[in-house]
């Protein structure tokens, strides 16, 4: 008995070997999406370098104010002013947002609805003269 000696064509060999190539290099080129976008770390650093006044709402709706001073992953440090300062875990902090803002928009929103109030009384002892 004798065995015929059977050689694959060295051009098909080349293109199953190129075929591999372009697929491993297409799976390296697909980079999924980041996760973080680092919005968070802009936001405390944008609030800690102004040391704006931050009012935290935890969990259970309890609210505390004060500066960050730092944060890190799971955690920040709030500096109060008469009270002492505390380390806040991220997981338990429903929202925050700033006191400085809103303390402005309520002085704007109270300066105007006094000037609307005045307006109309002064316009009616106008009248009645």
């Amino acid at each position: 008995m004798q065995r015929k000696l059977i050689r694959p064509n060295l051009s098909e060999v080349k293109e199953k070997m190129t075929k591999e190539a372009k697929e491993k290099e297409a799976a390296k080129k697909k980079v999924p999406p980041p996760t973080d976008t680092h919005a968070e770390n802009y936001y405390f650093l944008k609030q800690m370098n102004k040391k704006t006044l931050m009012a935290v709402v935890f969990a259970d709706g309890e609210q505390v104010e004060g500066y960050i001073e730092w944060y890190d992953r799971n955690c920040f440090k709030l500096n109060r002013d008469n009270a002492p300062n505390l380390l806040i875990y991220k997981r338990q902090v429903k929202y925050l947002y700033k006191l400085e803002q809103n303390g402005k928009q309520r002085e704007s929103e109270e300066s105007e609805t006094t000037e609307k109030k005045e307006k109309p009384q002064n316009s009616d002892s106008k009248k009645n003269k």
